[in-house]
């Protein structure tokens, strides 16, 4: 059907393009410097300078930038660019199971599960029949599913194989971790190195059925859930990462499929920008250690980004939809492979409702199919600002890396404290700016508003569902370290009038 409005809109379509700018000068630096100084009475514009928490410049202004990092090329589907995990810690089976099967008709392209035979944390799981039960009904080789076991990641990995195994070309997420495991709890049942040994072995025969997987996830997210910084988080990511490698190695994989086994876990917290400078960074520096190992560097680093628990407040938990819109903008622009959107009600006590599940499943649909943010195949790509705090940011986490690696690698870094000890000085500081007022947080420490009602959770007791499992220790001394506790930014601000 054509009419008037219809060929007004063809015209307007098919007009010459305006050139709005032709009228104008091009202005120059010097016009902008006058009007910076008057905007400031006076005051240059270096008084506009700020630092981020690693030291690193932020300037007013950029002339340019440095070359241009190494890039995620465009997602083979501009619609759907990467998968909208869902988390999944219910400890009633076969709610896990609903709640699966809810999330994946609800534009979940896959579910990350975490594992507790206790029922305390997660799914309770202590059998591969009890993991097929909460997997019940999901075809494993349309949606992957990516595993958060903790020490027991190896039998976990396991059940998950053997029950994909009439699917060889799914490209399941074993996500193996015990150095995240050791660093959180501070501490392992049996040697830590006894683990990752254990752990390699497994991934290594599991690689050569499900080529495609993710074997180990080197994860860097304790160290920002402890209150690193971005360069802290990029180090231990890293430092982790070459653990796992020169473990597959020693476990019979080349290096080129140790390194395609490994993904790198980022967190993403409200600061979008630092969100997308942090990926494009990981990618610089592991393809750095790739190609320092003699593997294929032009194989981009695979990246999950889980949102951050830390930046989360229990103080009027609707703004946390503003932050979890935030970290999913900033991870989406950054080319992230798979992004964990938790719920924003994750702070309180309980577990999350479909409301709020739907709230984190749909802030991302919309980023997706309303907002198109992937239609541009590198949106943050050629702006100075973010090629500089890119560069800087990468720099730092070089640094720290290579100090990581010179205090004889990550678990003799963790076991002597050198971790812990840079990272507890970060939080002090991050804290400090949130007393003195130099940083607020919205709701808690500037627009607070303590009249907020009560919001629904699902309150669980999940040792009713707790099942025997097979003890995770190996032979010989535990492993001891000082914990990395995550702790949230706000929870200590929240109670102050």
């Amino acid at each position: 059907m054509t009419g008037p409005r219809n060929c007004c809109i063809a015209e307007l379509i098919l007009a010459p393009t305006l050139d709005l700018a032709s009228g104008f000068g091009a202005p120059s630096e010097g016009a902008w410097l006058k009007l910076v100084e008057k905007t400031l009475k006076g005051a240059g514009p270096e008084t506009l300078i700020s630092r981020t928490r690693d030291g690193i410049e932020i300037a007013p202004l950029y002339r340019d930038g440095p070359a241009a990092p190494v890039r995620k090329g465009p997602p083979a589907d501009s619609s759907r660019p990467w998968d909208i995990r869902a988390t999944i810690r219910h400890p009633d089976p076969a709610k896990a199971n609903a709640q699966i099967l809810q999330d994946l008709q609800g534009g979940a392209a896959s579910v990350l599960v975490k594992l507790d035979p206790k029922g305390k944390s997660g799914v309770a799981v202590g059998s591969k029949d009890d993991l097929a039960r909460v997997l019940s009904g999901v075809l494993l080789d349309i949606a992957p599913v990516a595993l958060n076991a903790g020490f027991r990641g190896p039998d976990a990995a396991d059940w998950l194989g053997e029950l994909m195994k009439g699917a060889p070309g799914a490209e399941p997420q074993f996500h193996l971790d015990p150095l995240t495991a050791f660093a959180q709890g501070g501490g392992s049942p049996g040697p830590i190195e006894s683990h990752i040994i254990h752990a390699a072995t497994v991934a290594v025969r599991l690689g050569r059925s499900y080529p495609k997987a993710g074997l180990f996830i080197a994860s860097g997210r304790i160290a920002h859930e402890a209150g690193g910084t971005e360069a802290q988080e990029l180090a231990q990511a890293m430092a982790c990462g070459i653990a796992y490698v020169r473990a597959l190695t020693r476990a019979g994989a080349s290096a080129d499929q140790a390194f395609g086994g490994v993904v790198l876990g980022l967190s993403g917290p409200a600061d979008y920008f630092a969100t997308i400078a942090k990926l494009r960074a990981a990618r610089i520096l592991w393809a750095k250690v790739v190609a320092a190992s003699g593997a294929d560097a032009s194989v981009p680093a695979r990246i999950e980004v889980r949102s951050s628990h830390r930046m989360l407040s229990a103080l009027d938990p609707w703004t946390n939809m503003l932050r979890l819109a935030s970290a999913a903008f900033g991870a989406g622009v950054g080319g992230a492979d798979a992004i964990v959107l938790g719920s924003f009600t994750d702070a309180l006590d309980g577990l999350p409702t479909a409301f709020s599940r739907r709230q984190a499943r749909n802030t991302q649909l919309v980023l997706m199919e309303e907002a198109h943010i992937a239609r541009v195949a590198d949106p943050a790509g050629g702006a100075w600002f973010l090629e500089s705090l890119t560069d800087g940011m990468a720099r730092a986490a070089w640094a720290k890396f290579q100090a990581i690696e010179a205090a004889g690698g990550i678990v003799a870094a963790l076991e002597s404290g050198f971790v812990q000890r840079e990272i507890a000085e970060a939080a002090a500081a991050e804290e400090e700016a949130v007393r003195s007022g130099a940083r607020q947080i919205l709701g808690v420490t500037k627009f607070r508003n303590a009249d907020m009602g009560k919001l629904e959770v699902d309150e669980v007791d999940g040792s009713r569902f707790a099942v025997s499992a097979t003890d995770p220790r190996k032979p010989g001394p535990d492993s001891a370290c000082a914990p990395l506790k995550p702790h949230r930014l706000a929870e200590r601000f929240e109670g102050a009038q």
